[in-house]
């Protein structure tokens, strides 16, 4: 399968199906809002590493989570019984990609794909109201976090990070039962991982995703500050 090259001057984007098997679809292009935003209604995303160019990819097969089928283990429940935690949105946007930057343990500084060109971007997919950020807190520490965008009634996560056992779970379900309240269908998780398979997410053919894309583009996009609209209190 061709990689395609993207010009600068057009936000034109390749039919996702023709990604190779790897998953990469373009190279080049930049990290405007306006390219972000036309990338993510068509089910793409950015994904590179300091040293390469800005590579653009639509996997087969993609992990997602559909709402519904979430999972929560018995070991969570003392956590949510207790309110163990507390979960805000929207509330430090910049703290929490800073925090998905750093290094997982056993990793170099080096390996990251969070460059400061994407966190740039998504601060600005943020001030607009495309981004977003969840915050886990203990005792007025943050002690974990998430972050993605949402378009339409699709959830297209990025990245977490967590300082304490379970933190960045207990976000995670936190969140999706808000989206699910509010009629969203789908959570991208984009690759799979054992942590997300445990909460009930699942690979599925990329013509499969597509097809939800497609639905998902008639849905009404609404930006804004999720702290208004969800509520920044502690988790129930």
């Amino acid at each position: 399968m061709p990689v395609f090259w993207l010009s600068k001057d057009t936000l034109f984007f390749p039919s996702p199906e023709l990604a190779g098997n790897e998953g990469i679809l373009a190279i080049g292009g930049d990290l405007s809002p306006e390219r972000l935003l036309a990338a993510y209604k068509q089910g793409i995303f950015p994904w590179f590493s300091p040293d390469e160019p800005i590579l653009w990819w639509s996997p087969d097969p993609r992990f997602v989570l559909f709402p519904s089928e979430l999972k929560i283990a018995k070991s969570m429940r003392p956590y949510f019984n207790q309110e163990k935690f507390q979960v805000t949105y929207d509330q430090a946007f910049s703290k929490v990609i800073r925090q998905c930057q750093k290094p997982r343990k056993g990793q170099d500084d080096s390996n990251t794909w969070i460059t400061e060109s994407m966190i740039g971007a998504y601060e600005m997919l943020h001030q607009l109201g495309y981004a977003h950020s969840v915050e886990i807190w203990e005792n007025d520490k943050m002690v974990g976090g998430l972050y993605g965008v949402a378009l339409g009634k699709c959830f297209f996560g990025e990245s977490m990070f967590a300082k304490v056992n379970n933190a960045s779970k207990f976000g995670f379900i936190t969140l999706v039962k808000k989206l699910e309240k509010m009629g969203y269908n789908l959570i991208d998780c984009q690759q799979q991982t054992q942590h997300l398979g445990s909460l009930g997410g699942k690979p599925i053919s990329r013509n499969e995703f597509q097809e939800l894309m497609k639905k998902n583009r008639k849905e009404k996009i609404l930006t804004g500050n999720w702290g208004e609209s969800m509520g920044n209190k502690p988790s129930q």
